[in-house]
């Protein structure tokens, strides 16, 4: 099948030895590799009942079938595990350059197993793996430890393309369950602790490098595609929205519609939200556009600090979900000091979302009379502290590594702590917008926004973001394209501009196969159904897809409210909708 290498990597790190086994064209053509291909993968090689971080945990990395030309928007990779921080399956994804020398070792997966006997750097090429010890890199930063392990790792192989390396921050290392997976500085897969799987592994960084390039069916066919594409959707409102001021812009829109989430979410609006605006970040501030490999979106947004404490820091963010979980969430009004919080948790190699929402969280409690430490609302210095602590696990940082279900449970501020299945929500308010409570309930890794990223329909006015009847038929079809999407590891930007017609027709030109909108409807809900079956296994019941109870007893000052029955109303229809009975068990696997 054209697209795809054909091939899988399988490391044993105890061992210290791999092996490379072949993919039939039957599995591809059922799955695009990506989250179908993996999901597959885990389902059948993870042991049932696993600890996330015993070395019998498979964690994988894969890039598609996009990537390696000329098609916009397939600069990503995927990372496959058990996450420890929910118990139960998860997928995280970045982007920026590296995907193209992860790509060139010319794999359609690989997996690691095993645990090594002491700090590791494992460099990947075609042939297989080198395995080096990684002891002088354990305890650096993740900036500092890309950039050595590329250098001191990575081979010199005459014909091999430029090296790219993924790594760990000591965050990682020290098996903070949020701790992410680094690359290109600032990119990351950043949620549900990928990061501690790798370190948990005793692995450092993976460096990638080859000389391989995926074969599509039709070259010049698919050069004409992506001609077409750019000079059609380049100029695209979204599109240049997203290149003005990339997520930062989300704050004011989410500000205007009432789902901000503010002070720990007890608000949805703040009245400070325009000191925290994408409009002021770029007025006080050096902010250019950046963009991943093979994009014209560049959504990025290269930063020097222009004032404040941190003037001179140079960054690339921060992201809006970063500014509401350290801005409004934890009402810290300087963008400045936001961004220095990005910085230190890209360094340090945790998930800004978590850690955010849980410094947020012990500031609520502290308020309340809850607890004793000391924090407060708007004390970016605070924040700082927590978050050391939190990656070196001293302290009460121990108790916040291992995430929000043990720590609220420790401290009894479960009925105060916002989560699904163990992972915090990124910055959409379901009781606005009642489609993501519905998307936050059923994302098999938690209350995930990207699965679906159905916040854009809802604000986009393609349906009420009031009305249950009909909510759960279009995020079937929004989670639907988007599980293709992630089976070909395209970006979620694209979404507008790649559409169901679309992608039928780009998929024949890669792979030389031919599937109907039908078919991979049909192919989607089978990953979709994987990965139930996959958290069923792992203890999922129907009452983990539930929003916490504080959603649903406190309404938004400006009026916003979800209903545990409108909750329910649009779950039966998700779990009709998707061939699953009541309790959203699949009725026919």
């Amino acid at each position: 099948m054209y697209g795809f290498y054909n091939r899988i990597l399988i490391v044993d790190l105890a061992a210290r030895s791999f092996t490379i086994e072949p993919i039939s064209d039957m599995l591809l053509s059922q799955c695009f590799g990506g989250k179908g291909l993996e999901s597959h993968l885990l389902l059948e090689r993870n042991p049932p009942g696993v600890d996330p971080f015993a070395p019998e945990n498979h964690l994988i990395i894969a890039t598609g079938p996009f990537w390696g030309g000329r098609l916009w928007g397939g600069s990503r990779y995927g990372v496959y595990t058990k996450s420890p921080l929910t118990g139960y399956y998860t997928e995280s994804y970045s982007g920026g350059k590296v995907p193209e020398s992860i790509d060139t070792a010319g794999f359609d997966a690989i997996i690691l197993h095993g645990k090594s006997e002491k700090p590791t750097v494992l460099s990947i090429h075609p042939e297989g793996v080198e395995f080096y010890d990684g002891a002088d890199l354990w305890g650096m930063e993740t900036f500092e430890a890309e950039e050595e392990a590329v250098k001191r790792f990575a081979l010199n192989t005459p014909g091999f393309r430029k090296p790219g390396a993924v790594v760990i921050g000591p965050a990682g290392e020290n098996l903070v369950k949020f701790a992410i997976i680094a690359n290109d500085k600032w990119r990351c897969a950043g949620r549900t602790g990928v990061g501690a799987v790798l370190g948990a592994k005793l692995v450092k960084a993976l460096v990638f490098q080859g000389d391989r390039v995926r074969e599509y069916n039709d070259p010049a066919a698919v050069a004409e595609y992506a001609k077409a594409f750019s000079k059609t959707n380049f100029d695209q409102p979204g599109v240049k929205a997203y290149r003005k001021m990339g997520t930062t812009m989300m704050v004011s829109l989410m500000n205007h519609t009432g789902a901000l989430p503010t002070k720990y979410w007890s608000k949805g609006t703040w009245e400070y939200a325009d000191r925290i605006s994408g409009e002021t970040y770029h007025e006080e501030h050096e902010v250019t556009p950046h963009a991943c490999a093979k994009c014209f979106m560049a959504c990025g947004r290269l930063t020097t600090i222009s004032k404040g404490r941190h003037q001179g820091l140079k960054l690339e963010g921060p992201e809006y979900e970063t500014i509401y979980s350290f801005g409004s969430l934890c009402l810290i009004k300087e963008m400045e000091e936001v961004a220095n919080l990005n910085d230190l948790c890209d360094r340090l190699g945790i998930d800004t979302i978590t850690a955010g929402n849980l410094c947020a969280l012990l500031m609520e409690a502290k308020e309340r009379g809850r607890i004793e430490y000391e924090i407060e609302y708007g004390n970016a210095d605070h924040a700082i502290e927590l978050i050391e602590k939190i990656c070196l696990r001293s302290g009460i940082g121990n108790d916040l590594a291992d995430g929000i279900i043990a720590v609220s449970k420790k401290f009894g501020i479960e009925d105060l702590a916002i989560h699904v299945k163990g992972l915090e929500p990124a910055g959409y308010d379901p009781r606005t917008l009642k489609g993501m409570g519905l998307a936050f309930a059923t994302s098999p890794r938690g209350a995930c926004h990207l699965r679906t990223t159905f916040y854009k329909p809802e604000l986009a006015g393609l349906i009420p973001p009031d009305l249950i009847e009909k909510k759960a038929e279009m995020l079937v079809d929004y989670e639907d394209r988007l599980n293709i999407f992630d089976t070909l590891t395209l970006c979620r930007f694209y979404r507008d501009l790649y559409t169901w017609e679309e992608l039928v027709e780009i998929l024949e030109l890669v792979t030389g196969v031919r599937r109907t909108e039908e078919e991979l409807h049909t192919i989607a809900a089978k990953i979709a159904t994987m990965t139930r079956i996959f958290n069923i296994r792992e203890g999922l019941e129907a009452k983990d897809d539930k929003l916490p109870g504080r959603l649903h007893r406190e309404a938004l000052p400006e009026g916003g409210s979800l209903t545990e029955a409108d909750l329910e109303y649009m779950l039966q229809d998700y779990y009709e909708l998707r061939g699953w009975d009541t309790t959203g068990v699949p009725v026919n696997p």
